[in-house]
């Protein structure tokens, strides 16, 4: 059972927004890849957010949750941003799945080192999209996607990729393959 599709993910319509079609479309797609990373970003925030360990186990709990907030935020930015572009914002979670970039995680608890290393890892991707993408925006003549994206995407990323790193100073990023097999890389000390 369930209604008549009336727009197809990947369209965008029109009205006047002083912005070309394929601007429109063009930021539609790229914020939607985007927010899916976004929204398995926040996942994966939730997830290590539970299963923490250790002596900085409060710390670091209450640092991903408040970080898994602050993704929640741009989730919904971004989505309201694609719809006021004509656009239809990816939602459904099965669908995300399908379009995210960011590697799936194994099922079970990782050591806290490579949990952090993970959500680096993810931010970095959605990083560099984000740059590459506000960009292009910014040529387009789209100023509120590229607002959006370097505002809000890139200065949150940046600064909770500050946050993560310094937890670990004195610990050894590891490397986090989509293979699950958990390599240590060193990591320059200040």
């Amino acid at each position: 059972m369930g209604g008549t599709e009336i727009q197809k993910f990947g369209t965008v319509r029109t009205w006047p927004l002083g912005l070309s079609d394929g601007a429109r479309r063009y930021s539609c797609e790229r914020l939607n890849q985007i927010l899916a990373d976004t929204q398995i970003l926040f996942n994966l925030y939730k997830k290590h957010h539970w299963l923490m360990r250790g002596p900085t186990f409060y710390q670091l709990h209450l640092l991903l949750d408040k970080h898994a907030g602050e993704q929640v935020e741009l989730v919904d930015l971004m989505a309201e941003r694609i719809q006021s572009l004509g656009g239809i914002a990816v939602g459904d979670p099965r669908h995300v799945a399908e379009i995210t970039m960011i590697p799936r995680p194994p099922n079970g608890a990782e050591e806290v080192p490579a949990m952090l290393s993970r959500l680096i890892e993810a931010h970095e991707s959605i990083l560099i999209s984000a740059h590459e993408a506000a960009a292009r925006a910014a040529e387009m003549g789209d100023d509120g996607t590229n607002d959006i994206l370097v505002s809000d995407v890139i200065r949150t990323g940046e600064l909770q990729v500050w946050f993560l790193v310094e937890h670990l100073v004195d610990t050894p990023l590891v490397e986090t393959p989509s293979n699950g097999q958990v390599r240590s890389m060193r990591r320059a000390t200040r």
